[in-house]
């Protein structure tokens, strides 16, 4: 099945729906992404601080899928500034990479080393050991300060997104910006209880989750979803063979 995408600011394609590995750790990250690439996921997004890395590299070797079917998220902890080289190298050793496809700084680094360590994924990407560089957790200013200085602007900004969280004003300045703005925490940031939600999923005959998930693909939104159980990791994924109308986008939207 072809997953729909949505195209950088750098030419290079996200996408929409990816696997998120936040708190699987050990075996049950391994065995997760190792489900979620069988059953048809091509996007998987991990971190140095989730310990996961090289649990999550072995499971895309097993697998079997081809390396460049696969697009792979790592990001950086701020406190890593100054350190962005080495930083990576262990994430490339660990996933048993030669480069990933999108580097994140993990969330703004205090004390004024933000653009400095910009220029340390510039640096990175120039040196062909990730295809794509990005930021999670900024605001619209963050991102101003790193395009000034720089005149490089993120291919992506990680944030929490959510109906109820659901911006108009802050999904405009991203486009604004040339910025892609992609979710995480989806559904624990969701009233998954909530009754226009229930409603909709009722009329299409999927879940509560589902609906959720499939709003962030109707608004162009790359979303990344996780789960340690089968059933979850296999709904979370079962996208596509409904869609919301616009009245139900603007429905969720007010939430």
């Amino acid at each position: 099945m072809s997953i729909p995408t949505v195209t950088m600011n750098d030419g290079f394609e996200l996408p929409l729906v990816g696997f998120g590995t936040w708190q699987l750790r050990g075996q049950q990250a391994y065995d997760a992404t190792r489900y979620a690439l069988e059953i048809g996921y091509r996007h998987i997004d991990t971190a140095t601080m989730y310990r996961n890395e090289a649990e999550v590299g072995q499971a895309l070797r097993d697998s079997g899928v081809p390396r460049d079917e696969v697009f792979v998220t790592t990001k950086i902890p701020a406190e890593r500034a100054g350190r962005e080289q080495e930083t990576l190298d262990a994430s490339l050793r660990a996933l048993g990479l030669d480069r990933v496809d999108l580097w994140l700084i993990h969330w703004p680094p205090g004390r004024g080393y933000s653009v400095s360590m910009w220029r340390g994924l510039i640096a990175a990407r120039e040196a062909g050991r990730t295809r794509s560089i990005g930021v999670s957790n900024y605001s619209a200013a963050q991102l101003d300060e790193l395009i000034s200085a720089t005149g490089e602007t993120p291919a992506a900004n990680q944030i929490p997104w959510s109906p109820s969280g659901h911006s108009p004003k802050r999904l405009d300045e991203h486009r604004e910006r040339g910025v892609v703005l992609e979710g995480y925490s989806p559904l624990k940031g969701s009233n998954l209880r909530d009754r226009a939600l229930g409603q909709i999923a009722e009329r299409h005959g999927v879940t509560v989750p589902q609906v959720v998930l499939r709003w962030h693909v109707e608004h162009q939104i790359p979303v990344i979803p996780k789960s340690a159980r089968k059933e979850r990791i296999e709904a979370n994924f079962d996208l596509f063979g409904f869609s919301l109308d616009p009245d139900e986008v603007a429905r969720i939207d007010a939430l």
